[in-house]
């Protein structure tokens, strides 16, 4: 009798180990695996048009989300699954296996590159600057605002917030909010004199606001920004099988007639820099 329980539990035991073994394997796969195996890839963004946005029937819209699944179904992938979370979940989000792939428009950034592996670049974006109809207050750069003594806001984790820093505008004059749409409304509601993102991103959020419109001219303060997909850092065979497509892809009559609509034009297509420089402090 004690053999037999003996043995029973011993191979109740194995089939444990064998379940967990499964479990840890798949688990394990690595994203370029699950792309041959044709499984279900997961594409994570915020709500952050043009770049990636979801559409009435939740379905993955924006100038980053079309070149991502068009890179996808050159790869095989037919399967894709969208995840929709706040920009400041994206990194975390992705380093907890949330989904596979960052397809909102991230900017390579130093920082962010002892976190993620990017892409090289899809495009080449400069900053925009959101003021009140008529522009006022007269804000045309960062230092406008900071001798104006005005109050300015930007999205969190923008790059517009070390560059108010560095120019010297006051803490206490930054206000950091979740993405454009937030910055446009937070001037709208009088929070705010001026706010910067990307181009695209502000303009598309102002697009329907009467009492707004873009400075111009504004003083880009730094080079400008090179959105990328972002991935695990263990998934480098990804990244270059993306990047091999990306290269053929980007610029062709294709993707141009794709992404035009959402204000992608021939002037913001990557202009030869490399992640890898752009990774660099």
């Amino acid at each position: 009798m004690r053999g037999a329980i003996l043995t029973g539990m011993t191979a109740l035991g194995l089939a444990v180990m064998a379940i967990a073994t499964f479990v840890s394997s798949a688990s394990a796969l690595s994203l370029l695996d699950k792309i041959r195996n044709g499984d279900t890839i997961r594409i994570g963004y915020s709500n952050d048009a043009p770049w990636a946005f979801p559409g009435e029937n939740k379905e993955p819209l924006g100038l980053q989300n079309v070149i991502a699944l068009e890179v996808l179904k050159k790869l095989g992938v037919s399967k894709v699954e969208s995840v929709v979370t706040e920009w400041g979940s994206l990194v975390p989000g992705l380093q907890a296996g949330r989904f596979d792939i960052i397809t909102d428009g991230m900017y390579i950034l130093p920082e962010r590159c002892r976190n993620v592996l990017f892409t090289e670049p899809v495009a080449s974006i400069p900053a925009g600057m959101a003021v009140t109809k008529g522009n006022p207050k007269g804000l045309h750069s960062y230092q406008d605002v900071r001798d104006k003594g005005m109050t300015f806001v930007t999205g969190v984790g923008y790059r517009a917030v070390k560059n108010a820093q560095e120019v010297g505008i006051p803490d206490e004059k930054i206000m950091q909010v979740a993405g454009n749409v937030e910055i446009v409304q937070a001037i709208k509601a009088g929070r705010a004199d001026a706010g910067v993102g990307d181009y695209l991103g502000i303009k598309q959020a102002i697009s329907n606001e009467d009492g707004l419109e873009m400075a111009d001219p504004f003083a880009q303060y730094e080079k400008p920004g090179y959105p990328a997909f972002a991935f695990r850092l263990d998934e480098s065979m990804a990244v270059e099988a993306i990047n091999a497509q990306l290269k053929d892809y980007l610029g062709s009559e294709e993707m141009m007639k794709s992404v035009s609509k959402y204000g992608y034009n021939k002037s913001t297509l990557p202009d030869g820099s490399k992640t890898t420089n752009l990774c660099k402090y």
